[in-house]
């Protein structure tokens, strides 16, 4: 097992921060700053509507609910696999002339500063790096402002149409990408949004909610509710130090991350999303995770406020797709409230930049509308941040049109816009509803200078093309990096079950490997890992399965391991590992929580079936994102261990079951028997539970 002192790398991290240069810098000495972006647009975007919305007006919604096959990501990453080209090449061509047409004027009370030189196209980011946020806002036209509010999916936009009109950000993936060409997308749009007229940098936002998860060959940790198990606040900030730094090797500096929900009902699809059901666990890591990426560098967004985890079974929103669960409406009391409060306190306390809303209701109330909570964060709660939107979720608030929605959610405090494929809709409205007195200039102002705050104090504005920024590794996947993923894997296995003391194996144990979780590197990354839903293929790279770590290690524990069915009579036991599918959001709500149900992994029962005709002892694994119902199978298992989500680093599970560590895991919420006992009611297993050696 990779081994390492904690201390030296949370040391390397320290002077990393405090050198100045490029940890891995592609075309350093390129002249970005009068490039001249040549992409041709493959979805005209561009060309969007300016002025009227092209939504409908009595519906509220866009025509833009794709099928689950090839769908959005709901949260703030798309699982289209549209593999659409944005990293076309720019061309370097020198340009002297100055573009100062502006399309409306500067409203009189907001009038720049006047200036000695006006900032040649291309270096108006050099100028803004020496003025306040409320500087640079005021020498912006109020259309130049609405583009700082919207955030274009990568799918929806494309550098000419980023030159065009200067968006505050973009986020989701495009095709499977080293960390070296997520570099040249970022940079591409870059270089469009610097030579706009606006001249603002933008900042590219992903999901990298267990490590840089849409990069190929990075570092995959545990799902948070492994890490909820582990319950170790040190590791946690280790694991945000390490994100921001692999995340930052891709030049994207915007993490929606982490997820603050409290998960009280097991069935929803999210759960695994969540530290857990215990509120002290779940402020202690999230902030720990959350100083972890804003000491390595990056923009954090805490989610989804508020209440996400905490929704009635049965009330799931049904606008675009059924669901049971996920986006229903929570009904709290005041005082339930507070608590849940009193986590985003902790956040902001810690230094969060950004806070993404949540999809949900809170007692009957959507999110995206609830100026009471939203207004409470910045006039109660001294954050001076900026909030997001989630993916398109303004177009299922109450109001009957885009236009009244829009209005609404600007001015219940939302700042940022993440409507993917609408946002010239968007942003056409806050300039419309200005200029009718339905959303104040003052409000759009404040909008933007939290945006361009954030920016300025995440060195965006200064730092483009993260040219100045400096890096602990060189690129993604080190061993380093990946020894201490392996500890978060030791330290979230829950032993339930061990009965005559079968864990750690012996030396000379013959062992029976079966299941369809133990060599599936899908089945035990989990939901948002290279796509929204999980991967595309069963193998990742990069990834060591469980099976793969058991034979990295037998010779080290003097194990031998059988994998052919026909040999299955020869081992001493049986290491049954099954699990769940791999899913997220709604698409892993579940009405019966089985695991060998409806989301449970094809192979489970009859790898139980087989395992069980063998007549051996067994240790079962479980590879899955929640406590499933497992009594109808527990008492024909000798030992069972609950891995949750491992990630990437699989022999950490061969490391605990050989004996190399002892279990450190509990329960990060209660294990239920049946549904009657959700939720509330007394479980087979309270949280907390976990057994050692």
């Amino acid at each position: 097992m990779r081994r390492f002192k904690k201390l030296s790398l949370i040391t390397a991290f320290a002077v990393a921060l405090s050198l100045t240069g490029c940890g891995d810098k592609k075309d350093s000495d390129k002249d970005r700053t009068t490039a001249t972006v040549t992409a041709e647009a493959t979805t005209d975007s561009s060309e969007q509507s300016t002025g009227e919305s092209t939504m409908d007006s009595t519906s509220g919604t866009a025509d833009n609910t794709a099928s689950t096959d090839n769908t959005v990501d709901n949260t703030g990453d798309s699982t289209a696999d549209n593999t659409t080209d944005n990293t076309a090449e720019s061309t370097a061509e020198k340009t002297t002339e100055k573009t100062t047409d502006k399309t409306t004027e500067v409203s009189s009370d907001t009038q720049a500063p006047a200036t000695t030189e006006e900032a040649k196209p291309g270096e108006k980011y050099l100028q803004y790096a020496n003025m306040t946020e409320k500087e640079i806002v005021a020498s912006l036209t109020l259309e130049e402002k609405a583009s700082q509010m919207v955030l274009p999916q990568i799918q929806s936009v494309d550098n000419k149409a980023m030159k065009k009109y200067c968006y505050g950000g973009v986020l989701s993936k495009v095709q499977l990408l080293t960390y070296d060409q997520w570099q040249e997308v970022v940079d591409g749009f870059q270089t469009a949004a610097v030579n706009s007229e606006a001249g603002i940098p933008f900042i590219y936002g992903q999901d990298d909610v267990h490590g840089v998860n849409y990069a190929l060959n990075t570092v995959i940790f545990p799902h948070n509710i492994g890490m909820g198990a582990a319950n170790d606040p040190e590791l946690m900030y280790e694991v945000g130090l390490i994100t921001a730094d692999e995340a930052k090797l891709c030049h994207m500096l915007w993490n929606y991350s982490p997820c603050v929900a409290q998960s009280v009902d097991p069935r929803w699809g999210r759960t695994y999303e969540s530290y857990g059901s215990n509120l002290d666990i779940i402020k202690s890591l999230s902030v720990q995770y959350t100083k972890g990426l804003i000491d390595g560098g990056l923009i954090a967004c805490p989610k989804h406020f508020i209440a996400d985890g905490n929704v009635k079974c049965g009330t799931g929103e049904n606008s675009d797709s059924y669901r049971l669960i996920d986006r229903g409406d929570a009904e709290l009391t005041d005082a339930e409230i507070d608590e849940l409060l009193s986590a985003y306190q902790e956040l902001i306390d810690a230094g969060a930049q950004t806070i993404m809303i949540s999809h949900s209701s809170l007692n009957g109330v959507k999110m995206h509308e609830n100026g009471e909570y939203i207004m409470k964060l910045k006039n109660e709660m001294g954050f001076e941040g900026f909030i997001v939107s989630d993916w398109n979720s303004v177009q299922n608030t109450s109001s009957s049109s885009y236009y009244d929605q829009m209005v609404t959610a600007v001015n219940a405090g939302i700042d940022m816009f993440m409507e993917v494929d609408t946002f010239n809709d968007a942003r056409s409205i806050i300039i419309r509803a200005v200029k009718n007195g339905d959303i104040s200039e003052e409000r759009v102002n404040d909008a933007v200078e939290r945006i361009i705050r954030v920016k300025k104090n995440a060195g965006v504005i200064a730092d483009p093309f993260c040219e100045n920024m400096k890096t602990v590794k060189t690129e993604t996947g080190s061993d380093e990096y990946r020894a201490v993923a392996e500890r978060c894997v030791e330290e979230s296995l829950v032993l339930v079950k061990n009965e005559g003391k079968l864990l750690p194996f012996k030396k000379g144990t013959k062992i029976y490997v079966t299941g369809p979780a133990a060599d599936n590197a899908k089945a035990q990354c989990g939901g948002w890992t290279l796509d929204w839903t999980g991967s595309p293929d069963k193998d990742i790279p990069g990834v060591t399965t469980i099976l793969a770590g058991f034979e990295q290690l037998k010779d080290k524990y003097g194990i031998e391991i059988i994998t052919d069915e026909s040999r299955a009579g020869e081992a001493d036991v049986v290491l049954l590992v099954v699990g769940e599918k791999s899913y997220a959001e709604w698409l892993g709500d579940t009405a019966d929580l089985q695991l060998c149900g409806a989301l449970g992994l094809e192979g489970n029962f009859s790898a139980i079936e087989e395992a069980k005709s063998l007549g051996k002892p067994v240790v079962a694994c479980i590879v899955a994102g929640r406590n499933v119902i497992i009594q109808d199978q527990v008492d024909n298992w000798d030992s069972v261990v609950m891995c949750y989500l491992p990630g990437s680093e699989g022999q950490g599970v061969a490391e605990v079951l050989c004996g190399g560590a002892d279990f450190r895991g509990k329960l990060p919420s209660p294990w239920y028997s049946s549904l009657d006992q959700i939720p509330g009611g007394t479980p087979w297993l309270e949280q907390g539970f976990g057994l050692t050696y």
